[in-house]
């Protein structure tokens, strides 16, 4: 949704996970890479994410979800985006998410997921190049 100025990025824990260590790495790298991050702390709703992320004028959404939850969570976040006229901000996440799920969860709109152990490098790489560029003039 922003038109101007750094990429900005909101790192959301949903649900009643309670590990955020993985978030906070992503929120650190994409910060260092030069990106304005708003971390919303745990046991955060998809109303609240969505919420967040339209307050904030966020250009992408960075979930992390390590509880098994990850399908309804993903969905219910896309749903309200859609509904507040806001598909438009990105959504991609990590964390605990078996390979089978992976497809479908993209296939609901979700633009790319990174799993345990993926580089943060390659986490900044993807988002400037499918983010910063996509919401640009």
């Amino acid at each position: 949704m922003g038109v101007s100025g750094p990429i900005r990025v909101v790192v959301a824990k949903p649900g009643l996970d309670g590990h955020d260590r993985g978030a906070k790495v992503i929120a650190r790298a994409l910060r260092d890479a030069g990106m304005e991050v708003i971390y919303t702390g745990l046991h955060q709703t998809p109303e609240q994410i969505v919420d967040t992320a339209i307050q904030e004028d966020a250009d992408a959404i960075g979930l992390s979800i390590l509880s098994g939850a990850h399908n309804t969570l993903f969905a219910r976040v896309l749903e309200l985006l859609r509904e507040q006229d806001a598909a438009d901000i990105t959504v991609f996440g990590g964390g605990i998410i078996p390979e089978e799920d992976i497809e479908p969860l993209r296939a609901l709109g979700v633009a790319a997921i990174f799993t345990p152990g993926a580089p943060t490098g390659e986490v900044v790489a993807w988002v400037r190049e499918h983010v910063g560029l996509a919401h640009r003039p």
